[in-house]
C-alpha cells in the first residue's frame, strides 16, 4: 500500500510534466493584414502546425512600424506578419530582424525576398494603389470618372476625394512615394498640394477610403485593389480606376523579431508563410503574390496589373520615411480625421 501510495503522486507528476512537454506555444503576431484576412490564415497554419498557436496583434501599417520602433528596448511580438516590407527595411536597419532562410524560399520571385542572404523579411503577397469610382454618386453629382492621378486635381473632385494619411497607412505611403518618385519631388509636392485641394478627409486607413466610397459618402476614395475588388464582388457600385502614369504598392511580408523567445515556433510561421499553401491563400485576395505561378486572373483586375505597377525602390522609401511624414504632415495633417 505505502508504494502504491507513493507511485501515485510520482506517475501523476510524470503525466504533468509530459503535458507541459507538448503545450502549445502561442507566438505573438504583429500584422497589418486585413481583419477579414486573419482568421483563414489562422485557422489554416493552426491546421498545419497545430503545436503553434497566433495571438493577433492588427493596427494600419504605420501604427504598428511606430509601435514596433517604440518596443525596439523591450520587443512584445514574435513575428511580424502581413506587414510593409518597407516598413521591415526601417527595422532591419535598427537591428531588430532576426534573419532567417525560411524552407523553399527560394521557389519565390527574387524580387520578392529581401536581398540579404539569409533575408531578414520573406514577401508575401504585392498590393498596390487603385481609385474606388461610385458611378452612381458620381452620376447624381455630373462627375466624369477619372484615369489618371493628375485628373483628381481638376476642380470639379473639390471635397469629393478621400485617401489614406501615409502616416497611419502603408497605402498612403506607397502613394505618396509613388508621386514623388513618378514626378520628382519638386513637382511631386506641388502636385499633392493641388490634390489636398480637393481632398476631403485623410483616414487612418488603406481600405476605409474604398469602404466610404462604395457607401456613396464620397464619390473618390484612393485605396488598394484588393478591398475594392472584394467590395465589388459584393455588389458595391464602384468602378475600379487604375492610374494610367502607374500604381504605387509595396510588399505585405513575414519577418522574426530578434530575440523572440519562441525562436523554434516563430520559425515555424515563417516557413509556413514562404510555402505554396500559404501562397495559395493570399492569392484569395491579391493579385500577385510570391510564389510564382500560383496567381489567378482576378475580373477587376487588368491581365497586366503588375506591369502597371512604379519602379518602386522600397528601400529609399524607408531610408526617406521619417522625412517624408514630416513633410506630409506639416503640409497636410490638418484634413486627417480624428484618431
Amino acid at each position: 500500500m505505502q508504494v502504491r501510495t507513493l507511485l501515485k503522486p510520482l506517475a501523476l507528476m510524470a503525466a504533468l510534466l509530459a503535458g507541459f512537454a507538448h503545450a502549445d506555444t502561442t507566438l505573438t503576431v504583429y500584422t497589418a493584414l486585413e481583419a477579414d484576412q486573419l482568421k483563414a490564415y489562422q485557422e489554416q497554419f493552426e491546421k498545419d502546425v497545430p503545436e503553434v498557436k497566433i495571438k493577433w496583434v492588427r493596427e494600419s501599417t504605420g501604427v504598428i512600424t511606430a509601435k514596433l520602433l517604440a518596443e525596439k528596448a523591450n520587443p512584445q511580438a514574435d513575428v511580424v506578419m502581413g506587414v510593409a516590407a518597407s516598413s521591415l527595411l526601417v527595422l532591419e536597419k535598427e537591428g531588430m530582424l532576426q534573419a532567417y532562410a525560411p524552407k523553399g524560399v527560394e521557389k519565390l520571385s527574387r524580387q520578392y525576398v529581401d536581398s540579404a542572404t539569409p533575408p531578414s523579411w520573406v514577401g508575401m503577397d504585392v498590393w498596390g494603389a487603385t481609385v474606388c469610382f461610385n458611378t452612381v454618386e458620381a452620376a447624381k453629382q455630373g462627375l466624369k470618372k477619372p484615369e489618371s492621378w493628375r485628373d483628381l486635381t481638376k476642380p470639379e473632385y473639390k471635397g469629393k476625394i478621400v485617401m489614406p494619411n501615409p502616416a497611419s497607412s502603408g497605402t498612403g505611403y506607397f502613394d505618396v512615394t509613388a508621386w514623388l518618385g513618378l514626378m520628382g519631388e519638386k513637382e511631386g509636392w506641388a502636385y499633392m498640394d493641388k490634390l489636398h485641394d480637393n481632398i476631403a478627409q485623410y483616414t487612418h486607413s488603406g481600405s476605409k477610403p474604398c469602404k466610404q466610397a462604395a457607401a456613396g459618402e464620397f464619390p473618390i476614395g484612393i485605396s488598394f485593389e484588393y478591398r475594392a475588388a472584394k467590395l465589388k464582388d459584393g455588389g458595391a457600385p464602384i468602378d475600379l480606376v487604375f492610374p494610367k502614369e502607374g500604381l504605387g504598392w509595396d510588399l505585405e511580408a513575414t519577418a522574426i523579431m530578434k530575440g523572440s523567445k519562441n525562436m523554434d515556433a516563430a520559425r515555424k510561421l515563417a516557413d509556413w508563410s514562404a510555402s505554396k499553401g500559404a501562397n495559395e491563400l493570399y492569392e484569395k485576395n491579391f493579385a500577385i503574390v510570391a510564389y510564382p505561378g500560383v496567381a489567378k486572373p482576378n475580373a477587376h483586375i487588368p491581365a497586366n496589373y503588375e506591369q502597371m505597377l512604379v519602379k518602386q525602390d522600397l528601400k529609399w522609401s524607408a531610408a526617406n520615411r521619417d522625412r517624408i511624414l514630416a513633410e506630409w504632415t506639416r503640409r497636410y495633417d490638418g484634413k486627417s480625421e480624428k484618431k
